[in-house]
């Protein structure tokens, strides 16, 4: 399905794993963005505010933090062992969501789906990287993000129409038997024989200066990101008298058009730069979050507007991952792990900030400050792009 997009200049072993490697991730990231969009129901269902559920999310982002140090783990591992421990661990999360009676509980699950998707997804990165050189990349990164668009209309979609139908807890269980069966596949076809590191990774290989930007980068789109995938869900039932079903067809509206940016990504990357994409789907954002703002109570508006937001996103945020896997050229986890850990502490402190802003101002607030961290991740991207030169 998704292998028939790359051609046979590409290693036999990547086009021959590519299917089994995207679902993976689909179904990964499935698990990981289901309980935003629910956030309201999930918090009636804990008995606990929104505000609270935040402070949930921002603990579970959290354990992001070890990114560096898992970066590092898989540079010098079996990769196929990385990404098992990594599946085994989103797993458990995911049971213990559904089996959650408190927001501590709660949280302890979510924490341990953050750290176990980092480590899933960072040994997949790395895998890539062992097999596929920088300049074509980006078109392979691009397909395999098709993944996270696709987990909005295809995974947390039917996890969220067995929310509708029976409970949120049988959605997130739905989502365990998908890491399950995805596991049995990816454990079964790819090859075990070079999952080990290749003999010029380094270790101790140091991180350019130039690097701290994509870092900083990371941390504020993340931010932005979080700022409305967190409080759209109650701004929509608040505002609009949005239903479960009306959240689940927002969400496939946001994977439809994720779709369109991965797609788009895996084509022009390569040839605009990574740097260049980048800024112009940050820029995207500016003007969603901007005009999210300036309509928050008007429905077509605000609808349309989250729409440009996500898309322009999804675009900067592709882009992105060849160029931080890059940082350090003979060690990619480590580079990835520093970036993906930058953007979880982003996610994590923009949950509980983001969640107290709609408390007290209202949609106003997460809105503007999405556009504020965008703004600012354009310019750091570009003094990074003038630095790399």
């Amino acid at each position: 399905m998704f292998a028939r997009h790359i051609d046979t200049s590409y290693p036999e072993v990547v086009r021959t794993n590519f299917d089994r490697l995207v679902w993976g991730r689909l179904v990964s990231n499935s698990c990981y963005r289901f309980a935003p969009p629910f956030i309201a129901v999930i918090a009636r269902g804990l008995d606990v505010s929104v505000a609270q559920m935040g402070v949930a999310f921002m603990i579970g982002e959290f354990a992001g933090l070890a990114s560096p140090i898992i970066g590092r783990k898989v540079d010098r591992g079996n990769r196929l062992i990385s990404m098992m421990t990594g599946i085994i661990g989103i797993t458990l999360a995911i049971v213990l969501a559904a089996s959650s009676v408190s927001l501590v509980m709660f949280a302890c699950a979510m924490f341990l789906l953050s750290g176990s998707k980092v480590l899933f997804d960072t040994s997949l990165i790395v895998w890539i990287n062992d097999h596929v050189e920088y300049e074509r990349r980006g078109r392979i990164v691009g397909i395999i993000e098709t993944s996270w668009a696709l987990s909005l209309f295809i995974g947390v979609a039917i996890m969220g129409v067995a929310t509708a139908i029976f409970s949120w807890r049988v959605g997130f269980l739905v989502g365990a038997a998908g890491m399950l069966v995805t596991g049995f596949l990816i454990y079964s076809g790819l090859p075990h024989h070079d999952a080990h590191p290749p003999a010029h990774t380094s270790v101790k290989a140091k991180v350019p200066r130039s690097g701290y930007l994509v870092f900083a980068s990371s941390f504020l789109l993340m931010g932005a990101s979080q700022c409305l995938s967190i409080t759209f869900g109650p701004w929509f039932e608040d505002e609009f008298n949005f239903s479960s079903g009306g959240l689940i067809a927002i969400v496939i509206v946001l994977g439809i058009f994720e779709l369109v940016s991965s797609v788009t990504s895996s084509r022009v990357t390569d040839i605009w730069g990574k740097e260049n994409s980048v800024q112009r789907g940050t820029l995207l954002m500016v003007t969603g979050a901007l005009l999210m703002a300036a309509g928050a109570h008007i429905s077509y508006v605000a609808v349309p507007m989250l729409v440009l937001f996500i898309l322009g996103f999804e675009f900067a945020l592709v882009s992105m991952l060849p160029l931080a896997a890059n940082i350090v050229p003979s060690s990619g986890g480590i580079g990835l792990g520093l970036t993906v850990g930058a953007g979880t502490c982003g996610r994590a402190i923009f949950s509980t900030v983001s969640t107290s802003l709609y408390d007290s101002v209202g949609p106003i607030g997460p809105a503007l400050t999405a556009a504020g961290l965008s703004a600012i991740t354009v310019v750091a991207i570009a003094t990074y792009a003038r630095s790399a030169r």
